[in-house]
């Protein structure tokens, strides 16, 4: 195992006083291991709070900023944040107007989050709504959830749900944005090669050269099937196709079209499997409106790739457009 890590136990403590040194407009309670945005709480604004196990960055404290989440609680490598990380960060970021908990369908995750909104909700009396995340079509229930995972349209829901809160709407209002986007996308993934968690110091999985695994999971699980290694314009019909049949995206408010990279892919690749899926989209009478294309909800050092799919309507596409200043998504200012 090659890593550029220091002992293989600190690696997000250490990681995460990076961000507090590269990113001072951002606090960081190494505590809690949570990061908060600085001009947190901001009063009569719902609060927005994610996270999850480490290894997925910059998914969830790069996207801590305008126009974005308030706080990310960091567990450590694929393991969910524990309750008392949560409560912190939901304290953190409570403005008078509630709390809006995003949530990726694991196990862990729905758990924890749910103990820390009802710790906080007692703590403090503010209300707390969480939305789950589970847009990933490759399985109905994998090694770590019941019902679908949540993989890549978490990225596009904190964006858009940010920019809502952002605009003032009310905890209610802000929840039934994140609802909608969840319910408006659709995700798939494969990878070419396994991931190495440092404190395991091996792959996860075995894949040959000669191999490839479509539908796998962010934290390594296995997918639909592994068939033997295809062209780009193969794998793009492979993830695409489950897609479309899915769920109807030919709507003429069109689709934000996401391709995300699992951390071990080049940005070289990842604009050539975009090319392919808009030609597949436009094949089928998919309008692109927006794009999305880069590392933004990985899987430490795996190669390989996801594509994920948004219906817009005018809403959505105005939210999305709005401003936001992250480490990771910076537009509009």
């Amino acid at each position: 195992m090659k890593k550029l890590i220091n002992d293989p136990a600190d690696v997000v403590s250490e990681s995460l006083r990076g961000i507090a040194a590269a990113h001072p407009e951002l606090r960081v309670d190494h505590r809690h291991k949570i990061v908060v945005r600085g001009d947190a709480p901001v009063e009569g604004k719902v609060g927005l709070v994610s996270g999850g196990g480490s290894g997925h960055e910059p998914l969830h404290g790069g996207f801590v900023g305008l126009g974005m989440l308030d706080a990310a609680c960091a567990g450590e490598v694929f393991t969910s944040p524990v309750p008392e990380q949560i409560s912190a960060a939901t304290t953190a970021v409570d403005g008078g107007a509630g709390v809006l908990h995003i949530v990726k369908n694991y196990t862990g995750d729905v758990m924890n989050f749910e103990m820390a909104a009802e710790f906080a909700a007692a703590e403090t009396g503010s209300e707390i709504v969480s939305v789950v995340t589970n847009d990933d079509v490759a399985v109905q229930d994998s090694t770590y959830t019941a019902g679908r995972r949540g993989v890549g349209v978490t990225v596009l829901l904190e964006k858009i749900a940010g920019a809502a809160a952002e605009q003032g709407r009310n905890l209610a209002e802000v929840a039934e944005v994140a609802r909608r986007v969840n319910a408006r996308g659709r995700s798939m993934g494969m990878a070419l090669t396994s991931c190495t968690v440092p404190a395991v110091g091996r792959p996860t999985f075995a894949l040959s050269d000669t191999e490839m695994e479509i539908g796998i999971g962010i934290h390594g699980e296995p997918g639909r099937r592994r068939l033997p290694l295809a062209s780009a314009r193969e794998i793009a019909h492979l993830l695409v196709d489950p897609i479309l049949a899915d769920l109807d995206f030919t709507g003429r408010d069109g689709v934000i079209a996401f391709v995300n990279g699992m951390g071990g892919t080049p940005l070289l690749e990842l604009y050539l499997m975009y090319n392919e899926v808009v030609t597949i989209l436009d094949d089928a009478g998919v309008r692109v409106a927006r794009s999305l294309v880069g590392p933004y909800i990985t899987s430490l050092d795996m190669a390989g790739c996801s594509v994920t799919l948004l219906a817009l309507d005018d809403d959505l596409l105005g939210l999305w457009d709005a401003p936001v200043r992250t480490p990771a998504l910076r537009w509009g200012i």
